[in-house]
């Protein structure tokens, strides 16, 4: 029903409205048949004449004031419930903070079907079942997190759980504050989440498929990415499991990431929001309001034991597979895990005579061939094809995909291989498995099998020296669902790593169970280039993106172009027409507000600013250009 009675003017209703059109923003006012009064509300989905057609739309307030003098069209029609009101601003600030449109949002934050009617509230449950399991690492329950949950104040409380730790206990405390949010990285989370949380007698409504309970009053509503926008009445708290998941983050336009719009929400209800995660990214641990540990041994403990083989003191005959793996994969002990990322990854030099890893001088990332340069494509700095090690020219190309991986390790291990990526069908039954980590990703087929006695990366320098600036923290979090999947350091597993760099901030952050090593590491770095958390970065693209950058200049919101872009190619020239480089646009003192634009590639652009306000007020002031654009705001593999 409605939420309260309307008020009167003129003796007739009005109600506003945002159609579901593409590309269309505008907010309209229809009139309100008598017959339909008693269905509207805030976020209520109706269907509206528009122009010569009839469209879907949703209630943004009923009830307003018409314009004077106005003769409005009456709705069509009352479709049923839609998301709560407060998802409304929500999504009119997420369309301002990621330079998109309401409309894709409310989509989202809508049912796939139509509701008519809600089903009754489920708030109550009773009592944990006598020896329910904790789903904690350890042994010793749930450890501290029910009453850091349970005292927590409003505000964003980042809870660094180690990766065998789960997460069932913190948010069943979360519950007895009231009905709580829980946003999972995958469905596969969310699901095994609703089945331990069921377990428990806790009612659940695991979303999209259980929307209607979930708006109408759940005392858990927990789904993936998607479920940040789920309604959930009388919300008393939200909780985002494994935060510095890059699955939390949005690839469509806009490209909104869940811990952020979970953090926003709990602060527009005051209440708080808790990041769950074993490795925090920098982002998530500057924007923290409160930092949480659970004990450096209780920590530890929840980290699989990692040993570290130095390729650089290996037989160069034997490639990837040193004699170390080879006894490995003969010994037994349960299945052996073998990833090597093949895709997307950097294209990695060493050197013929030293056998060091080609790395920059400048910020230590891996440096490739370019023309007769090595050329870093994280900060552009570029030097001669010689060795800064020991001053030879003769390096080489390291380069194996899991095909050539799996058959030769077939030939070594004397026994069936299986190969797994992104598009494989169901796991092979082998006793060795190689591929991308896709293969990490399937926990649950893997536990359905063979205990698993080893995950080992081929080569993981693939990963710390990829060409983004992000590469140490997506290597961490790599190791950290290795050691899920092992299930910490009692349970007899271990993580193997080989690697050219052994003493490499993220293989000692993950040897030492304290992610903070590698937080230490990237602070000062990240801050020398003005990059994420210390910088708000987009990327704009498609046929519209030189229109927006002239946009952007013409709006005086840019202050500097022409600066290397980071972790790309750089294509100098590009911003032509654009304010030099360190020179504040018009209206703009010098270092005040700055906004910078820069050709990162054929038809891509990089904005950089000094914080996400900034850079959603100037992609704002510079408006939308005729043309199609893409506007990747944070991107996270940039």
């Amino acid at each position: 029903m409605r939420d309260g009675p309307p008020a009167p003017f003129g003796g007739a209703e009005a109600v506003r409205v945002l159609p579901d059109v593409a590309g269309f923003e505008r907010e309209l006012d229809y009139a309100v048949p008598e017959t339909m009064a008693g269905g509207l509300r805030a976020g209520s989905v109706v269907r509206v004449p528009l122009q010569a057609r009839r469209a879907r739309a949703w209630v943004l307030a009923y009830p307003v004031r018409p314009p004077e003098g106005m003769a409005l069209r009456p709705l069509a029609g009352v479709l049923g419930w839609g998301p709560e009101a407060s998802v409304l601003d929500l999504a009119g600030w997420a369309g301002w903070r990621w330079a998109g449109r309401r409309r894709s949002v409310l989509t989202t934050a809508t049912s796939a079907t139509l509701v008519k009617a809600l089903p009754s509230p489920r708030l109550e449950w009773r009592s944990r079942p006598p020896g329910a399991a904790s789903h904690v690492a350890g042994g010793d329950g749930d450890g501290p997190w029910p009453s850091v949950v349970a005292e927590a104040l409003a505000g964003t409380h980042l809870l660094r759980c180690a990766p065998a730790e789960g997460a069932t206990g913190l948010v069943e405390a979360a519950a007895r504050r009231g009905p709580v949010l829980v946003v999972a990285p995958s469905t596969g989370r969310a699901e095994a989440g609703a089945a331990a949380l069921r377990a428990r007698g806790i009612p659940v409504a695991l979303v999209p498929g259980d929307w209607p309970q979930a708006r109408a009053g759940s005392a858990v509503v927990i789904g993936a990415r998607a479920a940040v926008w789920a309604p959930c009445p009388g919300m008393a708290s939200v909780v985002v499991l494994d935060a510095h998941d890059e699955a939390h983050h949005q690839e469509q336009a806009p490209t909104w990431d869940a811990p952020t719009v979970a953090a926003r929400r709990a602060a527009d209800a005051g209440v708080p929001c808790f990041w769950v995660s074993a490795c925090p990214t920098l982002e998530l641990l500057v924007a923290a309001d409160e930092v949480h540990t659970g004990g450096a041994v209780r920590e530890r403990s929840g980290w699989a034991p990692l040993d570290v083989v130095d390729l650089r003191l290996e037989d160069p005959r034997s490639g990837l597979f040193p004699q170390a793996l080879v006894e490995r994969l003969h010994r037994g002990g349960g299945r052996v895990v073998c990833v090597l990322n093949r895709k997307g990854r950097a294209q990695l030099l060493d050197c013929a005579a030293c056998r060091e890893v080609a790395r920059c001088e400048q910020c230590s990332s891996a440096v490739a061939l370019d023309g007769d340069l090595l050329v870093c494509r994280r900060c552009g700095t570029s030097r001669p094809q010689v060795c800064a090690s020991c001053g030879s020219t003769a390096l080489r190309l390291l380069k194996v995909g899991i095909s050539r991986a799996r058959e030769q390790l077939e030939a070594l291990a004397g026994s069936d291989v299986g190969e797994v990526s992104a598009g494989s069908g169901p796991l092979p039954d082998a006793p060795v498995l190689v591929g991308t980590e896709a293969v990490l990703h399937r926990a649950g087929e893997l536990a359905r099998g063979a205990r698993v006695g080893a995950v080992v990366f081929l080569d993981f320098d693939q990963e710390l020296l990829a060409p983004r600036y992000r590469a140490g923290e997506q290597a961490l979090a790599l190791l950290a669902r290795a050691s899920r999947l092992l299930g910490g350091r009692g349970h007899g597993g271990r993580i193997v790593v080989q690697t050219r760099m052994p003493e490499h901030p993220v293989i000692m952050a993950a040897a030492s169970g304290d992610p903070a090593r590698l937080a230490a590491w990237e602070e000062p770095l990240r801050r020398d280039l003005r990059l994420p958390p210390f910088s708000a970065l987009a990327l704009l693209s498609g046929p519209g993106a030189a229109e927006l950058v002239e946009r952007l200049g013409a709006s005086g919101a840019v202050a500097a172009a022409g600066l290397p872009a980071v972790g790309l190619p750089v294509a100098a020239g590009q911003a032509a027409g654009l304010p030099v480089a360190g020179v504040p646009g018009p209206g703009l003192p010098a270092g005040a507000g700055m906004v910078e634009v820069v050709a990162a590639a054929p038809g891509t652009w990089l904005v950089r600013a000094p914080d996400h306000a900034a850079l959603a007020d100037a992609l704002a002031a510079a408006g939308r250009p005729a043309q199609r654009v893409r506007v990747e705001v944070g991107p996270p593999r940039l």
